[in-house]
């Protein structure tokens, strides 16, 4: 009976950080891993937005980083790596649109690197216009559309 319940209590342990996690694959990687980007999300603001043809950094788009800055530099964080993703509006063609995401996913990366995250752990994309949070052609989505995300890096990314 004491190695049964011993073999449950180390399973239920094991648990904890499996590599099938719960939330259907979203963040990739092992449990341990996607908790990680669980709390990214709950304790650090993960896009920041940009004006029409800009890829400057407003100043609620800094105080946006600031949390980011916080939680990646904090001691239990301290070596998790993220992906800035890039994204523009509908307007433009593809290439423009593809090198202005990455002039916005570079300017967060900057940003990042300037408050003391390492450079190391940070790999930027752009994905242009090709993948629209919100639908629409109207300045309400638009606006929406025109951001630079931060997502925790996992290992299967």
């Amino acid at each position: 009976m004491k190695k049964l319940l011993g073999l449950f209590c180390a399973m239920t342990m094991l648990a904890g950080c499996s590599s099938v996690n719960s939330n259907g694959g979203l963040f990739g990687g092992s449990e341990c891993e996607a908790k990680e980007a669980r709390d990214f999300m709950a304790n650090a603001e993960d896009r920041v937005f940009f004006a029409l043809d800009s890829s400057a950094l407003t100043s609620n788009a800094q105080e946006v980083l600031d949390t980011q800055v916080n939680w990646l530099t904090a001691k239990r964080h301290n070596k998790t790596n993220v992906i800035v993703q890039g994204y523009c509006d509908e307007r433009g063609t593809r290439e423009y649109n593809l090198a202005l995401g990455e002039r916005r996913a570079n300017a967060v990366k900057e940003y990042l690197v300037a408050h003391g995250v390492d450079a190391d752990r940070i790999t930027t994309i752009s994905y242009g216009k090709e993948r629209p949070a919100v639908l629409g052609s109207n300045e309400a989505a638009w606006a929406q559309n025109r951001r630079a995300v931060t997502v925790v890096r996992t290992s299967d990314m």
